[in-house]
C-alpha cells in the first residue's frame, strides 16, 4: 500500500477495521484520541531533541532510527485517522480547506525563503 496508490479512506477503512476488530470503540472519542496525538508527536519529537540539523541528517541515514521515526509517524497518523472516523469527518476536505487559508495567511511571493508570517494588512 505505497502513497502514490492508497488514498485516505483506504487508511481509514483500514483503521476503523482494527479499532472494530478490537471493540476499542467506546476507547475512542475526540478527547482520548488528541490526547493521544499529543502524546504520540511528543514520542517523535524525542528522536530529534538536542540535534542539530547535521546530527539529524545522520540519525536518520540509520535504518533503526529511520524505522524508529517512522513507526512514531504511523503512530500519529493512526490516532488522526481514528480521530476523523470518530468525529465523522473529511480529513482531504478540511486539509484543501485549511491549505487555501494558508495561502491566504502566507502569500508566497511575500514569505518564499522567509519563516515569518508578513504583518497583517486587515484591520
Amino acid at each position: 500500500m505505497a502513497d502514490n496508490v492508497t488514498t485516505v479512506a483506504d487508511l481509514r477503512e483500514a483503521m476503523a477495521r482494527f479499532v472494530a476488530d478490537r471493540e476499542w470503540e467506546k476507547y475512542h472519542r475526540p478527547k482520548n484520541l488528541a490526547m493521544s496525538l499529543a502524546v504520540e508527536v511528543a514520542e517523535l519529537v524525542e528522536h530529534f531533541q538536542w540535534l542539530d540539523h547535521e546530527q539529524t541528517d545522520a540519525a536518520l541515514a540509520d535504518p533503526r532510527v529511520r524505522e524508529q521515526v517512522e513507526d512514531e509517524m504511523a503512530d500519529i497518523l493512526a490516532f488522526l485517522l481514528s480521530l476523523t472516523n470518530a468525529i465523522s469527518s473529511d480529513l482531504s476536505t478540511a486539509f484543501i480547506r485549511k491549505l487555501a487559508k494558508n495561502e491566504v495567511k502566507y502569500p508566497a511571493d511575500q514569505v518564499r525563503g522567509d519563516y515569518r508570517r508578513p504583518p497583517r494588512t486587515d484591520p
